[in-house]
């Protein structure tokens, strides 16, 4: 996985204390620490925050992700948006609010 960085945070995720999360984004967190990515443009973007919901950073500092919404076929509105120091944050709104899993 490039930089290692998502390795990283997803062994401090899965390996330590968890907090409440939708159970079904586990395939898709399995994915994104795996490094493979979806045929969607947006998978593994990076993810400006023009809405400023999550705590200011520099350009390129979060990546977004589809996490596959039952029923749509296109990318649908459900997110996860992985942090450089490990912060998974996820949107089921497409961007409207964002709660952190970790």
């Amino acid at each position: 996985m490039k930089g290692g960085w998502l390795r990283r945070w997803f062994i401090r995720f899965y390996g330590g204390a968890k907090t409440a999360r939708p159970d079904d984004l586990a395939p898709t967190l399995a994915r994104i620490a795996s490094g493979r990515l979806l045929a969607f443009h947006n998978d593994g973007a990076i993810f400006m925050n023009r809405e400023n919901l999550l705590p200011s950073r520099s350009p390129g500092y979060y990546r977004e992700f589809v996490a596959p919404s039952s029923g749509i076929s296109g990318p649908g509105p459900r997110r996860i948006i992985v942090g450089q120091d490990g912060e998974i944050y996820f949107t089921g709104n497409h961007y409207k609010t964002f709660s952190r899993l970790n």
